[in-house]
């Protein structure tokens, strides 16, 4: 029995095909095919009912998936220990959603170029769903999300509540008042992410309680993009306070809504069962670090420090 073979019963399981597991695996299907056969003739049961190009677990292939998964995960973890000798590069993958990935973790790895020169970050931007997925299934080490978080792979560590903004294009009527009732927004055009962002889902259960229903009048899939509409007057929306950079101060205007004002909170989730490697734990103490100083920032609308992601600097040697 093999690794690989482990490795391509996995792939089947969960694409439910031998042609796309072939694919995944990076080796042609007859090859992966025989190797299954072979595993199945060593352990004296079938593995896979073959229905037409659909591969369906037996009985026996459900047992063994799991235990497969097991060795595997095992195997990856002490991989994992092995390369985490202070002498070696570390590797991680760090997730984050839209709203964080450009305000928090870009600066974050800026700022580990220096302090930790040999620790190499890989970033994934991505909505909570997918995020959520790629840690349970081990892609990536830890993500920070917005709550809530139901898994029970995950531990899920909060981070901060932070305040959901107003914005207003600098010549809206709007931009001289310091905060707005709910009702003033009626005749209103909003521009907000798509329906597959969190951000979106929870300005609507905000609106929802208070029986409001906004004009949604574009939708977009970058923090960015929703900026540059607002600035041109196309319409005002709501962020959350972590993307009001110093980079908006001549085209936004950040406000207060009045009364029980929306808020998010962010956490940190890492599998509960992965081997947590001293990469993970140095990147996982900045996070905190950022979390403690920021708490507080909810009191008032704070004009951030400018967050620009400056070049890579070289890598040095090891």
């Amino acid at each position: 029995m093999e690794l690989d073979q482990l490795r391509y019963v996995v792939a089947v399981a969960e694409t439910g095909n031998f042609t796309r597991a072939a694919e995944r695996s990076n080796i042609s299907q007859p090859s992966l095919s025989q190797q299954i056969l072979n595993l199945e003739g060593e352990i004296g049961h079938k593995l896979f009912h073959r229905l037409g190009r659909k591969a369906v677990l037996t009985e026996a292939g459900g047992t063994f998936l799991e235990r497969a998964r097991r060795i595997l995960f095992e195997v990856e973890n002490a991989a994992k220990e092995l390369s985490d000798h202070p002498s070696l590069d570390r590797r991680i993958v760090v997730g984050a959603v839209p709203t964080i990935m450009p305000y928090v973790i870009a600066p974050l790895i800026v700022q580990c170029r220096t302090t930790h020169p040999n620790l190499q970050i890989h970033a994934r931007e991505d909505f909570r769903h997918a995020l959520v997925r790629l840690v349970a299934e081990g892609d990536v080490d830890l993500a920070v999300v917005t709550l809530p978080v139901k898994d029970p792979r995950l531990s899920v560590e909060p981070l901060l509540t932070e305040p959901l903004l107003l914005v207003v294009g600098k010549h809206h009527p709007f931009a001289s008042r310091q905060e707005i009732d709910i009702g003033d927004l009626a005749e209103e055009t909003f521009v907000t992410m798509g329906d597959s962002s969190t951000l979106a889902t929870q300005i609507q259960g905000f609106f929802g309680d208070h029986n409001f229903v906004p004009k949604i009048g574009y939708r977009c899939a970058q923090v960015a993009t929703l900026k540059l509409f607002v600035s041109m007057g196309l319409g005002i929306s709501i962020l959350p306070q972590v993307a009001h950079t110093t980079d908006d101060e001549d085209n936004l205007v950040f406000l207060r809504i009045a009364g029980t004002a929306p808020t998010r909170e962010l956490a940190v989730i890492r599998h509960l069962q992965r081997y947590q490697s001293r990469g993970s734990e140095q990147f996982l103490s900045l996070l905190r670090e950022y979390a403690k100083v920021h708490s507080g920032e909810g009191a008032e609308i704070t004009r951030l420090p400018r967050q620009r992601t400056q070049p890579a600097a070289p890598d040095r040697p090891s």
